[in-house]
């Protein structure tokens, strides 16, 4: 049975992550997001805008998160498959709830079942057959609910991948198929005493086995079958314990033989039992086998749409936009009010939204006053980008941008003792190392690289490196102070007829107030350090 949450032809298998994950988790603040995608938000009672607390973080639901944000998708048309998915799950939010804690139930009662013994030395003993049923049990009855989960739900599902799963589970799983598990079950409950009845009601359960064979001469038995295993239950309530004990009493006296009293003959009436209820519960292991890898895909499958609706949440908590990202082509890059989310989650702010509509462009150069953004506004896209490449909404009221799969951030770094050498040794190492692992549909993000050296030389540095990089079609995103470069770069985009580059600069308002807002503007010939000068001396 195939689960196809994630992906509508395949299954989870945990590779293609991105080459540089490491550096992108570190320098887009990813692990803030992974967090919260792990804590409940929980409302007070009769509200659901007002937040109570927030729960404790679920380690699975962050590695989860983690995993699936790090591996991208290669196409639009998978993006628009966990879209509708995860739409679905916003407006039936219970829902999945309901079938992640019921997974995640089946996993933790399977573990304390003996889920993960290997050792033979168990393997036919009663103990082990009892666990079996218990397992075999305890997944049709998990499949029974999941699917009633579905079916109560199905009218209000419209995506691909949820109402394909039910389809799947009502084809593989079908009702006869239920009722023949639940009656196999319901025949060998005496070997478990595993009833259902009233908790003040006592049960008798006792075994009623019936075998076929061939009388061979001697009137030996060959060639057995078995004809009929089933459980016969006496329910009596605490009224009718003298009428129970009248019968028990009869029944030793007129008795010929008494199982109680001869051990042979027990032993070979609890042989017998075993025997036949080994051999139908074995008959149901290839169900039970099929069905192992199905729950793990499931529970982590549904742990991201589960995480996912967390993620929603602080979104809410924050009053922050968001959108369902749209595709188009790598030259093209397009938003409303992007907002940087990290941020808003760290410092408890509403940060500023920033508007763009760049085409035909594969370099974007921002320059611009110290402290004016212009960094906040580079980790917004990148983290936009992660976002939409796994699937996720963006924290915009509008985003479009192209697919890359090649996804590199090259941040500048606090020189610190685990440096083995020069910080621009270190910057040129890193940019070397992403140079190696480049691909078709690359994206680079430079933030302030190269500046730990003198200003002509990282301009000459990063003018050499970037050229090269948009020759390949490699789609750049640049913060720089280095304004020998930033001017160069201009100076030649207006030189030519046709230009792929783009430039933005931090607004700065009168008497140098920072707005936090991008602006389309050319390369400034200072970054205007003077007004922070002017504030901290006037203080």
């Amino acid at each position: 049975m195939k689960v196809h949450l994630l992906y509508e032809d395949k299954e989870w298998i945990g590779i293609g992550r991105y080459r540089d994950a490491g550096n992108i988790v570190q320098d887009l603040g990813l692990k803030t997001l992974f967090s919260i995608s792990a804590k409940d938000v929980v409302y007070k009672e009769n509200s659901q805008d007002t937040v109570a607390h927030i729960e404790q973080e679920d380690l699975f639901l962050k590695q989860t998160m983690e995993s699936v944000m790090l591996s991208p998708l290669q196409t639009e048309a998978q993006i628009v498959y966990r879209h509708e998915i995860l739409q679905d799950a916003f407006h039936n939010e219970e829902l999945i709830r309901k079938l992640y804690s019921k997974v995640d139930e089946l996993l933790k009662t399977w573990d304390t079942l003996g889920r993960r013994v290997t050792s033979k030395n168990n393997k036919d003993s009663a103990a082990r057959l009892i666990s079996d049923i218990q397992i075999l049990k305890l997944f049709v009855t998990t499949l029974s609910d999941i699917k009633r989960m579905l079916a109560e739900e199905r009218q209000r599902l419209t995506s691909k991948g949820l109402t394909g799963f039910y389809e799947r589970l009502c084809d593989e799983f079908p009702e006869e198929k239920e009722i023949a598990f639940q009656k196999i079950l319901k025949d060998i409950s005496f070997y478990t005493k595993d009833t259902d009845g009233e908790q003040r009601a006592r049960i008798d359960a006792k075994p009623r086995i019936v075998l076929g064979c061939n009388l061979m001469q001697g009137l030996k038995c060959n060639d057995f079958v078995l004809d009929e295993v089933s459980t016969k239950l006496k329910r009596f309530g605490f009224d009718s314990v003298k009428e129970k004990m009248k019968e028990y009493l009869y029944t030793q006296q007129s008795t010929a033989i008494v199982l109680k009293n001869d051990e042979n003959i027990q032993k070979q009436a609890d042989d017998l039992e075993y025997g036949v209820v080994r051999y139908v519960v074995s008959a149901c292991a290839p169900f039970v086998l099929s069905l192992n890898e199905f729950f793990d895909q499931l529970h982590f499958q549904l742990g991201f749409y589960r995480a996912a609706l967390n993620m929603k949440h602080h979104i809410k908590r924050f009053y922050l936009p968001y959108c369902f990202p749209k595709v188009v082509k790598q030259d093209e890059l397009c938003f409303e009010n992007l907002k940087e989310f990290v941020m808003a989650v760290e410092q408890r702010i509403t940060p500023v939204g920033n508007t763009c509509d760049i085409r035909e462009r594969m370099l974007l150069v921002i320059t611009g006053a110290n402290q004016g953004g212009k960094s906040t506004f580079l980790r917004s896209i990148g983290i936009a980008q992660i976002m939409m490449q796994c699937g996720l909404p963006v924290i915009a009221a509008k985003y479009e941008s192209g697919i890359f799969p090649s996804f590199f951030t090259h941040f500048t770094r606090r020189e610190d003792s685990a440096m083995n050498s020069g910080r621009l040794d270190e910057e040129l190492n890193r940019m070397s190392q992403i140079i190696d692992n480049l691909e078709s549909n690359s994206m680079v993000l430079l933030n302030e690289s190269f500046a730990t050296t003198t200003e002509k030389e990282g301009s000459i540095i990063a003018y050499d490196i970037i050229k090269a990089l948009i020759e390949a079609y490699v789609k750049v995103l640049t913060v720089t102070h280095l304004l020998s470069f930033a001017q160069r770069i201009y100076q030649e985009s207006k030189e030519s007829k046709e230009t792929n580059i783009e430039f933005f600069s931090a607004e700065r308002a009168e008497k140098g107030r920072r707005t936090y807002h991008m602006i389309q503007h050319e390369p400034e010939l200072t970054s205007f350090g003077m007004d922070l000068y002017e504030r901290i001396i006037g203080k």
